[in-house]
């Protein structure tokens, strides 16, 4: 198991070094020039120099990513504005802060939307697709069949706009929405993201539940599972033992990118409910042309991606003795 580990470790870093030259080049090879896109709009010539020199712009592309590298590991030291300790993503010229300390300050928001609405569409879109299965072709199954494929054709934007609306501004149910340090106050962090954790939850509960009901009916038609039976093992034994681990393989992979790809920024989620999360600064990062930020939130989502990916495999060699054989 830890050699397993290690080698998804290794191949992580290596994925994410990959992913940091791709994406910097990509950057700062642009038509554009860089210096003058981080300046932002209003650049006035001495300021346009002093971005020049804290970008190393003079030097070759090479030379800018191994700086740019060595500032995540040991920090980077900037002409005009001093010491960028580690992990140094850049410094943005727009914020007039380090790029990292502005992530870490939004990453809050993000990871309570993120952590939260996970846990709800989890426990209902799982739990609905074992109960279709477990009633498969009766009146439940229809209904919960139908009523995911109608939830999955909808959008978040729409969803958020209409429940913001009634259950928040008409019937006054729901606070609206907004981010409170659950250390601070833990009564308006609940109240203040309960909306954007339903909304978010009626798209992905019904994609998990059609994905469990598929996945369970599968596993329920296997051999091993009739062999169970025949031994007279009781029906909950044969359905949690048997059936069920076998069909959480495929979801908890599904659940990993899901989260990492949250984590990485609900960008629409956020702008509706003007949340200011990892999602919100990328947008304003693109409207401000703020590419050390930019390129910093790609980082983060990069990293939370891959590293829910090391996650999930562990837990997939857990459930699955297959993947600790192989």
């Amino acid at each position: 198991m830890l050699r397993f580990l290690l080698r998804r470790v290794v191949g992580a870093a290596v994925i994410l070094l990959i992913i940091s030259a791709l994406v910097f080049v990509l950057f700062y090879t642009a038509p554009r020039d860089p210096a003058r896109v981080a300046c932002g709009k209003v650049c006035t010539p001495e300021t346009l120099a002093l971005v020049r020199q804290n970008l190393g712009i003079a030097d070759p592309i090479p030379v800018q990513y191994w700086h740019w590298l060595q500032g995540v590991f040991v920090g980077r030291d900037y002409a005009s504005y001093g010491h960028c300790p580690a992990p140094c993503l850049g410094y943005s010229f727009i914020n007039r802060e380090p790029v990292f300390g502005t992530i870490v300050d939004r990453f809050p928001t993000t990871l309570s939307l993120s952590v939260g609405s996970a846990f709800v569409f989890v426990i209902f879109g799982v739990g609905t697709g074992m109960l279709a299965a477990v009633k498969q072709g009766k009146l439940l199954d229809k209904v919960a069949s139908s009523a995911s494929l109608i939830a999955s054709s909808l959008q978040i934007y729409i969803v958020g706009v209409v429940a913001m609306y009634f259950l928040t501004d008409q019937l006054h149910l729901l606070d609206r929405p907004s981010y409170t340090p659950l250390t601070d106050n833990p009564g308006a962090w609940f109240s203040g993201l309960l909306l954007p954790w339903l909304v978010l939850s009626v798209i992905f509960t019904a994609n998990y539940t059609r994905m469990a009901r598929s996945q369970l009916v599968e596993s329920l038609s296997e051999d091993y599972v009739r062999t169970a039976r025949a031994k007279g093992l009781s029906r909950r034994t044969v359905f949690f033992r048997f059936a069920w681990r076998g069909a959480m393989g495929p979801i908890i992979t599904i659940f990993g990118l899901d989260l990492g790809v949250l984590l990485g920024g609900a960008i629409i989620t956020e702008k509706t409910f003007s949340l200011q999360g990892i999602g919100a600064l990328s947008v304003k990062a693109v409207s401000t042309n703020d590419l050390p930020t930019l390129l910093g939130v790609m980082m983060v989502a990069a990293a939370a991606i891959v590293i829910l990916n090391i996650v999930v495999d562990a837990v997939y060699a857990l459930i699955d003795p297959r993947v600790r054989l192989a």
